[in-house]
């Protein structure tokens, strides 16, 4: 299986949203009930280092960096978003799409990722810790799911961070 990771364009937006609301649907990978638009996807993600995992020329995955806050004291520290598409969980794409975007945060002048993680959701734990990402911070009943099986239940979560090797800050 050839795995083409490659810059996000205009035409992606219906499999991004799609590939979303799969993730979604799980129950562990958002608090949002539904994808949304498109608009609202591209104005909470900053418009640099976004990525799009093909393969045999159809986008089975994508990650992108929203920025943690507006204040220029944030600069230079992004939240990673990762999401796979059903059909294509286990197959290493999330790998392949972490090296790539921690390549594009850094070439960016990104010196640290963020990932904000529910405790269920094992896999992601597991592959950010494969790259570095280490856990600072665990959120005790961080929301309450209102959607799905998950419905009602008060859901925890785990802050992880990852600082560049190659970034210098003081």
């Amino acid at each position: 299986m050839d795995v083409i990771i490659r810059q996000m364009n205009d035409n992606d937006a219906d499999i991004i949203l799609a590939i979303y609301g799969e993730g979604i649907a799980t129950g562990y990978a958002s608090f949002q009930e539904d994808a949304g638009d498109f608009q609202d996807w591209d104005k909470n993600h900053m418009k640099k280092c976004r990525i799009v995992a093909v393969v045999d020329d159809i986008a089975v995955g994508w990650a992108a960096l929203s920025a943690v806050s507006n204040r220029c004291v944030f600069n230079g520290i992004g939240e990673a978003s990762i999401y796979i598409a059903d059909k294509a969980r286990g197959m290493g794409i999330g790998k392949k799409l972490l090296t790539t975007l921690i390549e594009e945060s850094e070439k960016n002048g990104i010196w640290s990722l963020h990932s904000g993680i529910f405790k269920e959701n094992i896999a992601s734990i597991k592959l950010h810790e494969k790259f570095g990402f280490r856990n600072i911070g665990f959120y005790e009943k961080m929301g309450k799911m209102t959607f799905g099986a998950n419905a009602g239940k008060w859901l925890d979560g785990v802050m992880m961070e990852r600082r560049s090797k190659i970034i210098a800050i003081d």
